[in-house]
């Protein structure tokens, strides 16, 4: 490809595309990845987005326009440009792909039936092993209060011992001793009595209650009528437990027995929310929401899709059928049913249902999308006025069309000593940790803040002119739409004239300071602009502000504490590294091993009686030496 992106002619490059399975990337403006997708054929699907506009959604349509290049990737099949494709999604965020906001894990109830005494565990993950899973569940507190259920009614055991073979090796546990557990290391139940209350816990993990509802009651009763009137009040307990979890369970599908999730949508302006049901064994065992960047005018099997890749790619359970409320795309259909299958390790059942209870629960799914979606839309609409819409009143103020990534920098220091700069960026009103950058000032001695920026400006937009030629992609090559300085005219001028020397031109504003230090107006172009201090963009000025602040500041601290360490303990015969190490293992910071007498001292692994009174004397020898204020320091 050419090396000057402004030399890169579409046209000629659409004609080089090769007909293979792949996965392309659109570039923009700044040569950031807006879009990512994958293709049969990539000559095929590429050319389409620059042929006529006819059957182009508005939002395709914004984005071929704001396309500056493409790059592509071959694969050998369509099922392994499938997978790259989720992984470039995921890992580059692009602008204008259907983005599934929340990253999810969920926690699963793991039963190791192939154990001769099995017990019932929490997993964070489901292994190919084998164990029984059941799961996922949207809670964690959920799945610990089942657990602790089911400890309480079947008397599983909870310990790692290995059973038989350890039988009688140990005394029970304290679970036996609270009800807990039917003590099998004691041989106080048999296998085949122990393996009759875990299919009792497998039926209950089911959704069958009925039957251990049933023996709670008989259990009650029984001890009601022999006047155990302590007993029948732990099993009214416990039968009130088993009822909470079971009410939990409304939907049953009666005519389906299988694993299965239903999954729906709904969509307002810029946001959506998309809604799974999880049905196991004919049985709702919960629910979730995601929060989604879709429109309301995206095509929805192109919202339903990305989705499906995106969730799937990430959870570790594959149900036997996913019921959609939209088909997927035509021409991924089959390559994602093969994906799903292969990862479920059987076969796998995409459904559009139409009619029936199968459309009922579909709709049912998209209702509470939109009951979430209505919910959270004030809070929504808060949220982007003071993110988004906060950093275009600050882009108004200083007559700027739109801004999207800001970059603010501080220095420091005490008394020119270990300087630093930060480096902070916000992308859409909201902190982009990913692309911090600290650096420590290598040219620069003293306590001179203007010579301090102009060296981590040049660094920073040097490295980054420099990665741009090489082609790659990280925080450096993204320059900001705006860069925003701390102080105002001397910190401005300073900032324009590097970037005048390496020839970029991106807009500078400085922050100008009342008598109090507060934040007052803006400094653009020659001159201060007032701005609304009760204002949503005054906030994220601010915010923007104390960010740099905390993040130099932090950087520093960790360096002095580095140093401190380095230049007291370094200095004292007979400690070296290891023995350093150990010691502040062993007592935490230096003021604490300042303190220590000897015997504390040579109790440290690695130390000896000599050189505990090595340490010893020369913190003392340095308290009668050193000024208070020095001490202090450390």
């Amino acid at each position: 490809m050419p090396e000057n992106e402004l030399e890169f002619d579409i046209q000629e490059e659409l004609k080089k595309l090769p007909g293979s399975p792949g996965v392309y990337l659109m570039h923009g403006a700044y040569d950031e990845i807006i879009y990512v997708g994958k293709a049969v054929s990539l000559k095929n699907r590429v050319r389409q987005y620059f042929q006529s506009s006819r059957n182009k959604s508005p939002k395709i349509l914004r984005m071929v326009s704001q396309i500056k290049r493409f790059e592509y990737i071959v694969t050998d099949s369509e099922a392994e440009a499938l997978v790259l494709e989720c992984n470039l999604i995921k890992e580059h965020s692009p602008r204008y792909n259907t983005m599934l906001k929340d990253d999810k894990a969920y926690p699963y109830i793991r039963v190791t039936v192939d154990e001769a005494f099995p017990r019932v565990q929490f997993s964070h993950q489901m292994r190919r092993d084998h164990a029984r899973y059941f799961g996922p569940y949207t809670s964690s507190g959920a799945v610990k209060d089942t657990l602790d259920l089911i400890h309480r009614l079947f008397k599983i055991r909870t310990c790692s011992r290995v059973l038989p073979r350890d039988i009688g090796k140990e005394r029970a546990c304290l679970n036996y001793h609270i009800g807990q557990c039917s003590a099998p290391c004691e041989g106080r139940i048999s296998q085949e009595e122990y393996r009759k209350q875990v299919d009792q816990v497998i039926d209950f993990l089911s959704g069958r209650y009925d039957g251990i509802q049933k023996d709670l009651k008989a259990r009650m009763k029984a001890a009601s009528d022999a006047l155990e009137f302590e007993e029948a009040m732990k099993y009214r307990d416990l039968l009130a437990s088993v009822k909470h979890v079971a009410e939990k369970q409304k939907i049953t599908d009666t005519g389906h027995t299988d694993d299965r999730d239903i999954i729906a949508y709904a969509a307002e302006g810029s946001e959506g929310v998309m809604q799974v049901f999880f049905i196991r064994e004919g049985r709702m065992i919960g629910r979730d929401h995601f929060g989604i960047a879709a429109a309301e005018d995206d095509d929805p099997s192109a919202v339903i899709t990305s989705f499906v890749k995106q969730y799937y790619a990430g959870t570790p359970y594959v149900p036997k059928e996913l019921w959609l409320q939209a088909p997927l795309e035509e021409e991924e259909a089959d390559a994602i049913v093969g994906w799903l299958s292969d990862r479920r390790g059987s076969k796998v059942t995409v459904l559009v249902p139409e009619r029936g209870e199968k459309s009922r629960l579909v709709d049912l799914a998209a209702k509470n999308a939109k009951e979430v979606l209505e919910k959270d839309a004030e809070r929504l609409k808060r949220q982007e006025e003071r993110t988004y819409g906060a950093m275009q009143e600050v882009a108004s103020w200083i007559g700027l069309p739109e801004v999207h990534r800001v970059e603010a920098y501080d220095i420091s220091h005490i008394s020119g000593t270990e300087s630093v700069g930060s480096m902070v960026v916000f992308e859409d009103g909201k902190p982009k940790k990913s692309d911090y950058r600290k650096f420590r000032l290598r040219y620069v001695q003293g306590n001179n803040d203007y010579a301090s920026l102009t060296e981590v400006l040049t660094r920073r937009f040097e490295h980054g002119l420099a990665e741009d030629k090489q082609k790659r992609d990280d925080s450096f090559t993204r320059f900001p739409d705006l860069i925003m300085m701390d102080g105002g005219r001397g910190q401005v001028n300073v900032a324009l004239e590097v970037l005048g020397k390496l020839g970029i031109d991106i807009p500078v504003t400085g922050m100008v300071k009342d008598d109090r230090h507060r934040t007052r107006g803006l400094y653009y172009r020659n001159r201060e602009i007032p701005i609304d201090v009760h204002s949503d963009g005054f906030h994220l000025i601010t915010r923007v502000q104390d960010e740099a602040h905390r993040f130099a500041i932090e950087f520093h601290r960790s360096l002095r504490s580095k140093a401190s360490v380095k230049s007291v303990l370094d200095e004292i015969p007979g400690v070296g590294p290891k023995r350093r190490l150990a010691l502040m293992r062993a007592f935490g910071d230096i003021e604490a091993i300042k303190a220590a007498d000897t015997d504390a001292l040579a109790a440290v692994p690695g130390m000896n009686r000599a050189s505990a009174e090595t340490v010893y004397a020369y913190f003392r020898r340095q308290d009668l030496m050193e000024k208070p204020a020095q001490i202090e320091e450390f």
